[in-house]
This record gives C-alpha cells, structure tokens and sequence, in this order.
C-alpha cells in the first residue's frame, strides 16, 4: 500500500452528519481544511449550507461557511480523508454505495464504533471487505461532539499502520484545543471504543437504580478489566486499551448522560421498558447492538466477561435488572490482578 502522496490535506468528506460527524465537519473546517458533509435528511443540508447549523443533531453551533452539505455521495469525490460516522450497523451499506464514487487512493478514517451484528465483524474488517484497497485510519477518545464543536479541549487517539497517513491526518485536523496521538495498533482502538459502550449501559443502570458512585467506579474498572481480557485475546495491546481509546473513553461514557450509551441504561435503570427505550430515540445506542455480539463472543470464546454478559440478559434476552445486578454483586470473590 503506497502512502499519500500530497503533502497538505485540504479535502475532507464526512459521511454521517449526526451529531458527532457534524462535530469533526466543524473541527476540520476550523483546522483550515475545505469540507463536505453528507447527510441522509435534507432539512439537515438545508440547516447546514442556508443557516450554518445542524438544527436536527446539533443545535446551538454556528458553523464554519467551509462546511458545505449534500445528500449526494458523489459529491465526495476526490476527497484525501472520508470520515466514516455512520451508525455502525449501516456501515456496510453506505460503504458499497460509496465505493463507486472515490478512488484507491482516498483514505478510510473509521469514526463509527461497534461490531456488525449480522457477521461478528469489527468495522475495520467491514472496511477492509467492502474497501480492500483503501487505507485505513481509526479515529476514536473520549470525546462529546457538542464540546469538539465549541472549541473545548479534548484529544483523541489515530490509529493506523501506515504513520505517515496518521501524521498526515493529524496535522490536518489537528489543533491545541484537538490534540491527536497516533498508535499502530488499530484492534486495540477499535475494541475500546466498541466495548465501553457495553459498560456504559451497565453504569447508566445502576445511576437510574441510585446505586451510588462506589458502584459506578467498580463497573468502570471491572468494565476495563474485561476490556483488556478480550483486547488481548484478540492481540490488541494492553497499553492501547490503557490510552485514550480505552479508559480514557470508557471514562467520559460512564460518567455523564451526555452518552447515548449511559442513558439508555438510566432509563433502563429507572424502570423503562427495553422496546420503549428503544423506539422513542433518534440516535443510536450502538453498545444496545454490540452487547448481543460480544455474548456470543464470549460464548463461542470461552471468555469470561460478566458485565457484558448481564448486559445481553437484560437488553436481549428479559433479565429482570434486580437479578441481573444480584447475580453480579453474588459471583465468587477472585484475584484483582490477572497474571
């Protein structure tokens, strides 16, 4: 695979303008680069290029005039970086709609974060099937959309065997208050921000029971124990899951409903019906879908990860929310170090 050959990175597609991929338009507009942003809703190209602002997904952000909006993939030919913020479950599809409309060359940088629940697939390996002659950039942290567009500080992780493009990336979009770390390990990054979705449900569930902080700060740290488990079962690295894309991410998800992922486990929590939650959201909750995978996962596996486990019951199988939580506060005491 060779590298980019252009030295300045000016043209960036996003496709997915919810709030997160408005966010990065913003953020890479902001960074000096010339940017289209493609949507599925025409209100929202309407309230983006007539108003400079996504009144659906994010309101209250005026955004910058170098983010232009379409409802047309073509429009994002000959773009050096597509940003890929689509739900996780609809990756697939819009990337087999895209391919005819970009070259080899334009580079993949994977924002969505789950597993395909038809085929078990991390969305690197959705990519690398639909797309196997483009590279590949994953982009993940502890990030809120509405404070990347405000300008407040945060950094995220790049992930990418090929470091050049990572650096070439970086230094695109990059600026002080948006500070991107580059790793090899593109598994590693991707597993973190697939899985804390899963323990964010679980610490929204007990936040909506009132179960207090302690119980909270348990879930995170045995949340990332696990992600670490299954990370390095995979040949992801420990230290990856320990940056950034990992705790740093599993962090900012379990401790405010600002996450999609918390608050669906708060209404849960709070007595909500499953199917109800569900069917009253616009966006999506992708640790709903991931933890049905990541059970059968760990079943085929023989991998022990308790909390996502209890999270499946609950969310897909009709766990009462009191047992699942005894049945976890009752399993046998063991070592916190892993050897």
């Amino acid at each position: 695979m060779s590298e980019i050959e252009s030295s300045e990175i000016t043209k960036i597609g996003v496709i997915g303008a919810g709030a997160w991929g408005t966010a990065l338009a913003q953020q890479s507009a902001k960074a000096g680069c010339d940017v289209t942003l493609w949507a599925r809703e025409d209100e929202v190209v309407t309230s983006i290029n007539e108003r400079h602002e996504n009144e659906l997904f994010l309101t209250g952000i005026e955004l910058s005039e170098h983010v232009k909006a379409t409802s047309k993939l073509s429009d994002i030919a000959g773009v050096d970086f597509i940003f890929m913020v689509v739900p996780a479950q609809f990756l697939r599809i819009v990337l087999s709609d895209l391919k005819e409309h970009i070259s080899e060359n334009a580079v993949i940088v994977l924002c969505a974060k789950g597993i395909e629940q038809s085929s078990g697939m991390l969305m690197s390996e959705v990519v690398a099937e639909v797309l196997p002659k483009s590279p590949l950039v994953v982009l993940s942290g502890p990030t809120f959309a509405h404070e990347v567009a405000k300008g407040l500080p945060s950094a995220v992780t790049v992930a990418s065997k090929y470091q050049q493009i990572a650096l070439r990336l970086s230094t695109a979009i990059g600026l002080p208050t948006f500070r991107p770390y580059a790793t090899r390990d593109v598994l590693g990054a991707e597993i973190g921000g697939a899985l804390k979705n899963v323990f964010a449900i679980a610490c929204g569930i007990t936040t909506g029971r009132n179960m207090g902080d302690n119980a909270r700060a348990a879930l995170i740290t045995r949340g990332l124990a696990e992600m670490v488990r299954f990370g390095e079962h995979y040949g992801a690295k420990r230290a990856t899951m320990m940056g950034l894309c990992g705790l740093g991410d599993l962090i900012l998800t379990c401790s405010s409903p600002q996450s999609r992922n918390m608050s669906l486990g708060i209404a849960i929590g709070e007595g909500k019906k499953v199917e109800d939650v569900m069917s009253g959201r616009r966006t999506v909750a992708e640790g709903y879908h991931t933890s049905s995978v990541l059970a059968n996962i760990c079943k085929r596996e023989d991998l022990d990860l308790p909390i996502v486990m209890a999270v499946n019951e609950i969310l897909h199988e009709g766990k009462d929310v009191e047992i699942a939580i005894m049945d976890l506060l009752n399993r046998p005491f063991v070592d916190e170090i892993e050897d």
